[in-house]
């Protein structure tokens, strides 16, 4: 049976940092991983204060709900907006998004070594109405570990390239 929670919740915090943190993949609490993924997310690079964000972090934040199509399914992924962790970590953005900061470039990295690049503007809502957002649970569960424990959802693009898996940083760069 499934436990109850509700989002925004301090048992749902809870609930979501045992799933990551305490039984990844089904182990019981006192089995330890072989290598453990990286469980936390960096923003940095060009921004005022780069953070480290958790599952725990993440779930904290405002949050909305993505619908995707799968290979057989729709799947529904709770995320946050990439624009507000950017925002969060001082990335020049609204108003300051003009001149030199045109030159702003995002690169988001997983564990696996993949990379993909995106334009800042791509995440400013004065740019664009499309919310590229950074997943942390689908259908209600922590992300499995292909996947997860993060992973970038670019709601529209028709090839998936950027939807970057094991998301482990997000960089803000500055072209030359």
């Amino acid at each position: 049976m499934r436990p109850q929670v509700r989002r925004g919740s301090l048992s749902f915090v809870v609930f979501l940092a045992a799933v990551i943190f305490v039984c990844p993949g089904g182990r019981s609490a006192d089995q330890k991983p072989q290598s453990a993924p990286n469980t936390a997310v960096k923003v940095s690079g060009e921004v005022s204060h780069p953070l480290t964000l958790t599952a725990a972090d993440l779930a904290a934040l405002p949050h909305q709900n993505v619908s995707a199509d799968e290979k057989t399914s729709r799947q529904r992924y709770q995320a946050v907006a990439v624009v507000d962790l950017l925002r969060r970590a001082g990335a020049p953005l609204g108003s300051a998004l003009r001149g030199s900061n045109m030159r702003l470039y995002v690169v988001v990295k997983g564990r696996d070594g993949y990379a993909a690049v995106f334009a800042l503007p791509e995440f400013d809502p004065g740019f664009t109405d499309r919310v590229i957002v950074l997943a942390y649970l689908r259908e209600g569960r922590a992300l499995g570990p292909v996947e997860g424990p993060f992973r970038i959802i670019v709601p529209g693009e028709k090839r998936r390239a950027r939807w970057v898996r094991q998301v482990t940083d997000i960089e803000v760069r500055s072209a030359q």
